[in-house]
């Protein structure tokens, strides 16, 4: 060998990534083979390569025994004195039996063995780096379709993402970019097999962890994962620090960070909602968006009723269930959705435990009893006949103290006396009444006689009292149709 074969050697290095040392141990190990094969020789040889000029020696190796059976293998303890005095039994000798040349066989058999223990390098190497990579999300580019499976080039190996694990509906173009999640690496014959997904609840959670600096610094820990890819997942975010939201951080400003994240995966509905240790939290949590009323574990069984209001049902539910099965995986507990008005109509919730303050186990088939219902006297039975105003608009003079009465007629004080009335209908009305040194006012007649106006007074007191009672009566006439209006109003607001 020369000083150009030791520079390839460290080409290869450079460009490979394979350790010089690596390939030199390949080369003496080639050597090896191709003295055996070309020299018929049985012999147990060791050949040495000159890591700095390239100068290769080839020994022959025999054991230092008492008596020598094989010749080839074997030496003499008085043979192995005569080399070195101080070898003793079981001692290696070496003797150089370096050949002149190999040959072209030789040199053949050894680049052979070069080539296949720089493969098996190089396999070696790109294992070492994936199987650590295991778990974790990689970046590819779409090479080809193989049938249905696609490969994927991650640059030193080329992966294989097969058609149980991409997202159903998801096509992929050649030369186009996307992140996987490293399922599996296989160690074969031609090399390492590296098996992706796209579909594996892993992904979403490595994505969060490169999109949300709070998860990757350890803030934000993400408790569980439920996906049915392409269609729907739900993440379960828990905070170590009081004073940071999960779920406002895995959202991120305007939802841009959870938004890359559903760019990522082709518009797949992500649904982040907050861990908590209190299994009756945890489950309202995790069916979100719909709304809970109550939530009833039973521990023991990892069984939990949940009873939602009659018009959230479907939502809970979900498309085919959906919702509640996301749910039911994110929390690992059985989940049993009923509405309110199933809930009460079966007796499915349990009674409250007064000591405790927890809620009794339920049970379906148990008959529960219940106190009847006593009416409250105080209020009237509902007639449907009546019209029943929702917001009745009531005056500044409305007492509740009052008893209200539908088929009394009210009529409104006048205002210029002291709250009652100012005369009494049964009784003729006598405007001397209650005044001492009373005296009636002249009254004016007003005659008219074309275009003058003339002003008599009253002959007689008895048509004073005449025209003063008949101007009272008119005005008393109308006040009153004007207050039974208004009563009619009032009453019909107070219903």
């Amino acid at each position: 060998m020369n000083m150009e074969f030791i520079e390839a050697l460290h080409e290869l290095e450079k460009e490979r990534g394979i350790s010089a040392d690596i390939l030199f141990e390949a080369i003496e190990a080639a050597l090896i083979s191709a003295y055996k094969k070309n020299f018929a020789s049985l012999q147990n040889v060791r050949v040495h390569i000159d890591r700095a000029t390239g100068e290769f020696k080839v020994f022959a190796r025999k054991n230092v025994v008492e008596e020598v059976e094989d010749a080839r293998t074997q030496v003499s303890l008085e043979d192995a004195r005569n080399i070195e005095p101080n070898y003793t039994i079981d001692d290696v000798v070496e003797y150089e039996v370096t050949p002149r040349e190999f040959g072209r066989i030789a040199a053949q058999t050894a680049k052979q063995v070069v080539v296949q223990r720089i493969r098996e390098a190089e396999r070696g190497m790109i294992y070492d780096e994936y199987i650590n990579r295991e778990g974790d999300i990689v970046t590819g580019i779409v090479q080809r379709y193989d049938q249905k499976n696609v490969i994927v080039d991650l640059g030193k190996v080329e992966a294989i993402l097969t058609a149980q694990e991409q997202i159903p509906g998801e096509t992929y173009q050649p030369y186009e970019r996307i992140k996987t999640y490293v399922v599996e690496v296989k160690k074969t014959t031609k090399g390492p097999q590296v098996m992706l997904s796209r579909t594996h609840p892993g992904l979403i959670k490595r994505l969060f962890e490169l999109e949300v600096p709070e998860i990757h610094d350890g803030l934000v820990e993400i408790k569980g994962v439920s996906r049915e890819a392409g269609a729907r997942s739900k993440i379960a975010v828990y905070s170590r620090d009081p004073n940071v939201d999960p779920v406002g951080a895995c959202v991120g400003p305007k939802g841009s960070r959870v938004q890359t994240i559903v760019t990522e995966l082709k518009g797949e509905k992500i649904d982040i909602v907050n861990y908590s240790t209190y299994p009756e939290e945890f489950v309202a949590n995790a069916l979100s968006p719909a709304k809970v009323v109550g939530v009833y574990p039973k521990p023991n069984e990892k069984v939990a009723l949940v009873v939602v209001p009659d018009y959230q049902l479907s939502l809970a539910i979900g498309k085919e269930g959906q919702n509640a099965r996301l749910a039911a995986k994110l929390t690992n507990w059985k989940i049993d959705i009923k509405s309110e008005s199933q809930a009460y109509a079966q007796n499915l919730i349990p009674e409250t435990n007064e000591d405790l303050g927890e809620y009794e186990e339920y049970d379906e088939f148990a008959e529960y009893e219940y106190e009847d219902y006593e009416e409250y006297d105080d209020y009237d039975e509902y007639n449907e006949n009546a019209e029943y105003v929702e917001n009745p608009e009531y005056s500044e003079d409305y007492e509740d103290e009052l008893a209200y009465d539908e088929k009394a007629v009210y009529t409104e004080p006048n205002e210029s006396v002291d709250g009652s009335l100012p005369y009494n209908e049964n009784e003729g009305y006598d405007p001397k009444a209650g005044y001492e040194g009373y005296e009636e006012p002249a009254i004016a007649e007003v005659t008219n006689s074309g275009e003058d106006v003339t002003y008599t007074e009253a002959s007689t007191k008895e048509e004073k009292l005449t025209e003063r009672d008949r101007s009272m009566q008119k005005y008393f006439e109308v006040d009153e149709k004007n207050s039974r209006k208004e009563n009619k109003k009032k009453s019909k607001g107070k219903r």
